[in-house]
C-alpha cells in the first residue's frame, strides 16, 4: 500500500514537471517568435542603461566612486522588477483569448500553467541580468568581491524577480483585461523604484523620502546586490531582502493559485 501511494506521488511529480516545462518551453517560444518583442525588450534595459549612466552619472553622486559601480547592481533589480509586469500582461492575454480555459479543459496538472510561466519569466530575467552584467562591464563596471559574490548578485536579482512575477501572476488574473494589466502592472512599480537606493544614496533624499526609501523591498534588494558586487556590509541587507522575498511569496504565491484556481 506505502509502495503504491509512493509511485503514484511519483507519478504525479512527474507529471506536473513535464507539464510545466512543456507551458515553460511554450512561453519562451512565444516570446522568441515574437521578434519587435524580443528586440524592445532588449533594447529597453540596454538604452535606460546608458542614459542613465552617461546622462545622470555626471551629476549624481554616489560615494566618491564610478557611478556605473553604484548604478549598475541597483540597475539589475530594477530589470527584473519592470520584467515582472510583462507575466500580468501575457496573463491577462491568456485569459481574455481563451487560452487558460483550453489549458484547463486538457489532461495536464493544473499547477503547470502558473508555474510554467514563472519558470519561464524566471529565465528571461536570467538572460536580461548576464546582458546588462555583459553591457556594464563594457561601460567600465567591475566586481570587487570575485566571482563567487558575483555569481550571487546575479542569482539574487533572478530570485527578487522571481517573488515579483508572482505579485504580476496575482494581478493579471485579477484584471483579466490586457490594457488595464499594463497600467496595474507598472503603476505600483514606479514608487518602489525610484523611492529606493537603486539610482542615489537614500542620505541624499528629504527625510520622510528617506523613512519609506529604507523599509522599501527594492532597496534591501539593491543594497544587498550592492554589497555582493562591491563588498561593504552585507548581513543587514541581506536578511532585510530574504526577509522581503520570503513575505512576498508567503502571500502573494497562495493569492496567485487560489485566483487561478477560482477563474470560472
Amino acid at each position: 500500500m506505502i509502495a503504491n501511494e509512493s509511485i503514484a506521488q511519483t507519478y504525479k511529480f512527474v507529471w506536473t514537471l513535464t507539464d510545466t516545462l512543456v507551458i515553460a518551453w511554450r512561453n519562451i517560444l512565444r516570446f522568441v517568435r515574437l521578434p519587435q518583442l524580443l528586440i524592445f525588450s532588449t533594447i529597453q534595459p540596454v538604452m535606460l542603461l546608458l542614459l542613465f549612466n552617461y546622462v545622470f552619472g555626471g551629476a549624481l553622486s554616489a560615494g566618491g566612486m564610478k557611478y556605473i559601480q553604484y548604478l549598475l547592481p541597483g540597475f539589475l533589480v530594477q530589470i527584473v522588477v519592470f520584467g515582472s509586469s510583462q507575466t500580468s500582461v501575457g496573463l491577462a492575454e491568456d485569459l481574455s483569448r481563451g487560452m487558460i480555459d483550453r489549458f484547463r479543459s486538457l489532461p495536464m496538472a493544473r499547477p503547470a500553467v502558473l508555474a510554467g510561466r514563472t519558470l519561464a519569466d524566471t529565465l528571461r530575467y536570467t538572460f536580461l541580468v548576464l546582458l546588462m552584467i555583459g553591457v556594464g562591464s563594457i561601460i567600465g563596471f567591475r566586481f570587487h568581491n570575485g566571482a563567487p559574490f558575483a555569481v550571487a548578485a546575479a542569482m539574487l536579482s533572478v530570485l527578487f524577480g522571481f517573488a515579483f512575477t508572482w505579485i504580476s501572476a496575482f494581478i493579471g488574473m485579477s484584471v483579466k483585461d490586457v490594457e488595464t494589466a499594463q497600467v496595474a502592472g507598472f503603476v505600483w512599480i514606479f514608487p518602489i523604484v525610484f523611492a529606493s537606493s537603486m539610482f542615489v544614496p537614500i542620505e541624499t533624499m528629504p527625510g520622510w523620502l528617506q523613512a519609506f526609501a529604507k523599509i522599501n523591498p527594492v532597496s534591501a534588494a539593491a543594497d544587498t546586490v550592492r554589497a555582493l558586487s562591491l563588498g561593504g556590509e552585507l548581513i543587514t541587507p541581506l536578511w532585510k531582502c530574504f526577509a522581503w522575498i520570503g513575505g512576498i511569496l508567503l502571500i502573494f504565491l497562495p493569492l496567485a493559485v487560489r485566483r487561478y484556481r477560482s477563474i470560472p
